[in-house]
């Protein structure tokens, strides 16, 4: 079937064994369950787990082609049929975003920020990437992993970044994308603020096993934060079906980063992005998604609240399965991590089926996914040439984000890679470093980049 993997990863398989088992997680669980009640989570869990058989059948059917595909200028004219069909979906690629020529360009202007400052990108000592530690997922990164030869590189500022984040094409479809939530209280905006994050370069017949299936935006928190577990008040309440993953008056102040940690983003993505600066297409390196957004969160939102039947042949009749208020495990649950799930731990998601791969991009396409979404990235390259995405999010202005975007700015000026990403170095005194000179779009591109903030009381 079209987008899955032939073979199964070796990514770690989460159990009570290998799980974080701190004494304050049933405590967490409780909290929930007195607010909601046994029975109206045991009616989410039949509702829910009997929707996934539908969606999950769906989705391994058809594979990638569930995954909608449309043409930059054609985002914008969308009729409300169409834009809920990519909404309920929770991924889609924009193609043309860029023209090939400039994409093309800032690839070879990445590749030489690499090369000409390879010393600072590889000299130092680190372990060979993200490591999985009783299941645990450690992260050991500085400037870039793994290494010797980084493929994830904690650059944030190239020219290349900078530009493609404030091409006036991006903050143009990022605020069309951040306006399809919407905010009961008025205090947000879906104008476009710029998060600086990551480049990845993928070389050809390099295995990259560190990013298994998982969902961003933090783990535990989401339900150890009272504000953060509302969000998900109708999956909790058993009426799932009235989730509405595009609210943003609970969830523009949900602590995602209650916990801290490496895998943390402070702000709220409205859709993780990846900007393509080359060709990449299935079993070359790429994106995967579990492309169902309300169903796939809804169940992972339930999951630590039931146990799995003794007998192996009920384990996919949630009726069997027994409510349990009272085991501390949260399954591929650590708090300073992202969510991971396994095929084990998740086993209504029908991973190893539906987990597929996002169709072919090419240069100046994007791909964005809604900030629940299940994904991951493929471990192997088996094409010819270099994978490279930008790490672009479509960002909305609220207070918390401006927040963030204001100190990420003074670091910036500063010359201190940002908040989130203080492992990475300096890039001041990079060679071919051009600062703010690389910022596209004007004025628009300052707003976006957090200038206005600095001159704000």
């Amino acid at each position: 079937m079209s987008g899955t993997l032939a073979t199964w990863p070796d990514w770690p398989v989460f159990t009570k064994d290998n799980s974080e088992g701190s004494d304050d997680l049933v405590g967490f669980k409780r909290a929930i369950i007195d607010r909601y009640g046994e029975e109206a989570l045991t009616r989410s869990w039949l509702k829910v787990c009997q929707s996934l058989e539908r969606a999950t059948d769906h989705i391994a059917r058809n594979g990638s082609t569930v995954i909608p595909e449309l043409d930059y200028h054609e985002l914008f004219s969308l009729d409300n049929e169409k834009k809920e069909e990519l909404k309920g979906v929770g991924c889609f690629v924009v193609r043309n975003v860029f023209s090939r020529t400039q994409a093309d360009e800032w690839f070879r202007s990445l590749k030489e920020y690499v090369s000409d400052n390879e010393k600072n990108i590889n000299g130092k000592k680190s372990l060979t990437g993200d490591e999985y530690v009783g299941g645990k997922r450690i992260l050991t990164v500085d400037v870039g992993y793994p290494q010797p030869k980084p493929m994830m590189l904690n650059l944030y500022y190239s020219p290349a970044q900078i530009a493609a984040r404030t091409h006036p094409n991006q903050l143009k479809l990022c605020r069309e994308l951040n306006s399809w939530w919407h905010d009961d209280t008025a205090r947000s905006s879906p104008e476009q603020l710029c998060y600086s994050d990551q480049v990845r370069i993928r070389q050809p017949k390099r295995p990259f096993p560190s990013l298994g299936p998982h969902i961003d935006a933090g783990s535990l928190c989401r339900w150890a934060d009272p504000v953060y577990s509302s969000v998900y008040a109708a999956v909790f309440s058993g009426e799932p079906e009235l989730l509405d993953n595009y609210d943003l008056s609970l969830r523009q102040v949900a602590d995602q980063a209650l916990f801290k940690g490496a895998a943390q983003s402070t702000v709220l993505r409205a859709f993780q992005g990846w900007t393509a600066l080359t060709s990449a297409g299935p079993g070359q390196g790429s994106l995967m998604v579990f492309p169902d957004l309300k169903w796939g969160i809804a169940y992972v939102m339930l999951r630590p609240f039931f146990s799995e039947p003794q007998e192996k042949k009920d384990l996919m009749d949630a009726s069997k399965w027994e409510f349990d208020p009272d085991t501390a495990w949260f399954p591929g649950t650590w708090r300073d991590d992202s969510q991971l799930l396994s095929a084990e731990s998740h086993p209504h998601l029908r991973l190893k089926e539906c987990l597929v791969s996002i169709p072919h991009v090419n240069p100046g396409d994007t791909v964005f996914w809604h900030a629940d979404m299940v994904h991951a990235v493929e471990v192997e390259h088996n094409g010819t040439d270099d994978a490279s995405v930008a790490y672009i999010a479509a960002t909305p202005t609220t207070d918390l984000n401006k927040a963030y975007i204001k100190e990420q700015l003074q670091d910036f000026l500063a010359g201190r890679p940002p908040v989130d990403f203080r492992r990475g170095s300096s890039e001041v005194n990079f060679k071919g470093y051009l600062g703010e000179k690389a910022v596209l779009g004007g004025d628009d591109g300052r707003r976006a980049m957090g200038y206005y903030l600095l001159e704000s009381v």
